[in-house]
């Protein structure tokens, strides 16, 4: 009976992955003067955006959810060419014949038509204002001395939904460059080692950007509970915790 009991279990454990990929991902619902903008969590750097009539995809990778089962793109941003943040074959389910796909140069030879903006540009896309913002490294870098993330490779972005400004910060450290960030109502940091940052880098990078809402992602195996505590003195930021290892 009991070899029995251990067999069960051990298939239903089996299951949980599968069963959890087919789960609606968590959804989050922002009001803005435009109406309101929908977030899915997909996992990981995976998001998904919906406002009004415009679906809009950042960092889709198939390993993080079924893109069949979700709506094809009117926008997607990539923010830069990693594996996990950069599927061609998630592209590939996504893209309709106007879906515009924005992204670093860096993964211009393997995305046809790409948009290419680097560090600075501000485009006017669906209506929508968007701004590529540097993510890089500073501290943590490869045995070979090199950055995992160089500078100028990769994008954070910034986009204004009605009056609310969404900062979406790819792979990065909190760089300097981040205190130039105003009015960010909702802001999403990574927090992974070696990779990107720590809580406490987190949460000083939370205090120079100062948004509303914080939402750590790309966060791994991460005590996301650590950051609630660093920032539990800064009433004004509400950390909210979504499923996004």
């Amino acid at each position: 009976m009991d070899k029995i009991a251990v067999l069960t279990l051990s298939l239903l454990l089996g299951l949980v992955p599968l069963l959890a990929f087919g789960q609606k991902p968590e959804e989050d619902i922002i009001k803005t003067s435009a109406g309101n903008l929908k977030i899915n969590f997909i996992g990981h750097a995976s998001l998904v955006l919906t406002f009004g009539d415009k679906v809009i995809h950042v960092d889709p990778v198939t390993s993080e959810g079924n893109y069949k089962e979700l709506p094809q793109a009117d926008l997607i941003l990539i923010t830069h060419d990693h594996y996990d943040h950069f599927d061609p074959a998630a592209l590939k389910i996504l893209k309709k014949d106007t879906t515009i796909i924005v992204g670093p140069a860096s993964c211009q030879s393997k995305v046809q038509d790409l948009k290419v903006m680097k560090n600075g540009d501000r485009l006017n896309l669906l209506g929508l204002d968007i701004e590529a913002v540097p993510a890089y490294n500073l501290v943590h870098k490869r045995p070979d001395g090199q950055p995992f993330h160089p500078r100028g490779a990769g994008n954070g972005y910034v986009i204004t939904f009605g009056d609310k400004r969404v900062y979406i910060a790819g792979d990065t450290e909190n760089i300097p460059e981040m205190k130039n960030l105003k009015n960010i109502d909702i802001a999403f940091l990574p927090m992974n080692l070696p990779y990107t940052m720590t809580p406490e880098m987190v949460a000083e990078a939370a205090r120079w950007i100062k948004p509303g809402i914080l939402y750590p992602y790309h966060y791994g195996d991460t005590n996301t509970s650590r950051l609630v505590t660093l920032l539990k003195d800064i009433p004004e930021i509400e950390v909210r915790i979504r499923h996004m290892k």
